[in-house]
């Protein structure tokens, strides 16, 4: 198949694409960097430079390329992020999960795109019930204060994505990033807040947060790409844990991917349908430790 992925320089991108190259896909990597494309050559994709902000130029390049699927990774988060001023720090990520959206879709529906993939995060769930939610599980109508903006670009991206019927649309509610190139990864800035004993600790530390390697990530877009049906899907792994357990352990020891002995998540690289778990968290997101 011919797949345009939009972020694919990001974390997830860098994975994402040697894989769907690797299929035997033919993929078109597009990057808002002129200096990035020989990066995206290096990784076998075909090289494509728009700003997905503006909506003739996301039209152009998708229009260049014809994919038969689209893969929406585009982010903008900040190596810093201050959790205090959360919707500020996703000021840029939320106008790419609303408008970018909108523009990827538009061009996606000119061209005839067969199947629409697009990341979102498991960590909007509503605060009620048990701690384990399913994908039915309504998510939060009423976000922290400092969260609202990026939850309800998070909730525009999943209801254009899912109400689009003229194509297969796609959500990917990943788990919190480790792993190379995130902030979970050694020298990253969760990582090192963990290890310097400086990571703020919320309430009694009760909190469950799960997580993802973005290895999996990528493994599950993957089959989310090749043969994905219409629906929401929790990407996680199988390991998640309470705050005041991973944020205390005496040292960072961040767990490998599922292809490591031992190691496996719930949802892809198996396709396994809309049945997946995860486990719902109050208010951030962050990155797993193991105990």
């Amino acid at each position: 198949m011919r797949v345009f992925v939009a972020g694919a320089t990001g974390a997830i991108g860098k994975q994402l694409v040697p894989r769907l190259v690797e299929a035997g896909h033919e993929v078109h990597g597009m990057t808002r960097s002129e200096s990035k494309q020989a990066m995206l050559h290096e990784r076998g994709s075909v090289p494509v430079v728009a700003d997905a902000l503006d909506p003739a130029q996301v039209a152009q390049a998708v229009g260049r390329a014809r994919p038969d699927v689209i893969v929406h990774q585009l982010t903008a988060i900040p190596a810093t992020l201050d959790l205090r001023h959360f919707d500020r720090d996703f000021a840029l990520t939320n106008r790419l999960r609303t408008e970018g959206t909108d523009h990827l879709l538009s061009a996606g529906q000119a061209v005839g795109v067969r199947r629409f993939v697009a990341q979102s995060n498991f960590a909007s769930y509503a605060r009620t019930g048990g701690p384990v939610k399913s994908e039915e599980d309504p998510l939060d109508p009423a976000p922290a204060r400092e969260m609202r903006e990026t939850l309800a670009a998070i909730r525009h991206l999943e209801e254009a994505v899912l109400g689009a019927r003229w194509t297969e649309g796609i959500v990917l509610r990943y788990g919190a990033f480790y792993g190379p190139g995130t902030s979970g990864a050694p020298g990253g800035e969760q990582f090192e807040l963990v290890r310097k004993r400086k990571f703020p600790l919320v309430g009694d530390g009760g909190g469950v947060w799960s997580f993802i390697h973005i290895a999996d990530a990528a493994e599950a877009t993957v089959a989310a790409v090749e043969r994905g049906s219409r629906g929401a899907y929790n990407v996680v792994d199988d390991d998640p844990a309470p705050v005041a357990e991973w944020l205390t352990a005496p040292a960072p020891a961040w767990p490998s991917p599922a292809s490591s002995p031992g190691r496996s998540i719930l949802a892809p690289p198996v396709w396994r349908g809309s049945r997946s778990r995860s486990m719902a968290t109050p208010r951030r997101v962050g990155r797993r430790r193991a105990t």
